[in-house]
């Protein structure tokens, strides 16, 4: 387990999954969390970190508002003191349906959400670093963000897009103290996945796909996320981590 004692995060999509994991991961090991959410579910993982014995803030966000993202990065300054850490894992993996088949409005949705709600993410977080000299960047692609996958158009190119911008903002930003780097996952076993699981399409199936012949855990892929934080990868830059059981390599 990696250490964070006085660092101060915030994590987006905090509410469930993967964001919950990782804001819970944390603040046992140290962080100040704020966990920030579109959903309210993000007060049930603070009230949970609370409980045992951690610090946390709730702040509910639309990351497709410029102006609240950059209010819950201030609270979160406000509240703590200043960001050390970002985990922008905020986004949606809709239905199955090829191309011919996807509605126009549904593909802006996903579009808006994984790839601007991620660049705004990065825009005020940063602003932020770069005043201070430092910080360390998460951004949660996707296996699906390193190789196609069939009947997922907007998924895909969204995730592509975040490797991509993960990439174009390390450079950028490197030479300056922030560090940034993406993972990957492959499948995990999250309250998303099953709710966008096809009809008739059991989470087995999903699992025999990769060469490992079972899910993630949301743990599993927050302590890859949580070295990307850590002095344990300080040299680290604009890193796609793939954590996806071999699915990718095949």
């Amino acid at each position: 387990m990696q250490q964070f004692d006085n660092k101060i995060a915030l994590v987006t999509g905090a509410g469930s999954g993967i964001g919950a994991a990782v804001a819970k991961a944390l603040a046992a090991s140290g962080a100040r969390v704020a966990a920030v959410d579109v959903t309210p579910g993000g007060q049930v993982t603070v009230d949970t970190i609370k409980a045992s014995g951690g610090e946390a803030i709730f702040l509910q966000c639309d990351i497709q508002d410029s102006a609240a993202v950059a209010d819950a990065v201030a609270k979160t300054v406000a509240q703590f003191g200043g960001l050390d850490i970002a985990v922008n894992n905020a986004g949606v993996d809709p239905e199955v349906a090829p191309e011919a088949d996807w509605d126009e409005t549904a593909m802006e949705r996903i579009l808006s959400i994984n790839i601007k709600g991620l660049f705004l993410c990065m825009k005020h977080e940063i602003a932020h670093m770069v005043g201070q000299g430092s910080g360390a960047i998460v951004n949660l692609a996707s296996a699906a963000g390193v190789v196609g996958v069939a009947n997922k158009p907007a998924y895909t190119a969204s995730k592509h897009a975040v490797v991509g911008l993960t990439k174009a903002s390390a450079l950028q930003y490197a030479a300056r103290g922030i560090r940034i780097n993406a993972v990957c996952p492959g499948a995990v076993d999250t309250p998303m996945l099953d709710h966008n699981l096809p009809p008739g399409v059991d989470k087995s199936l999903i699992a025999a796909n990769h060469p490992i012949n079972r899910l993630a855990s949301p743990e599993e892929i927050t302590q890859a996320i949580l070295w990307l934080c850590s002095e344990s990868a300080s040299y680290v830059v604009g890193h796609s981590l793939t954590v996806d059981g071999g699915l990718t390599v095949q």
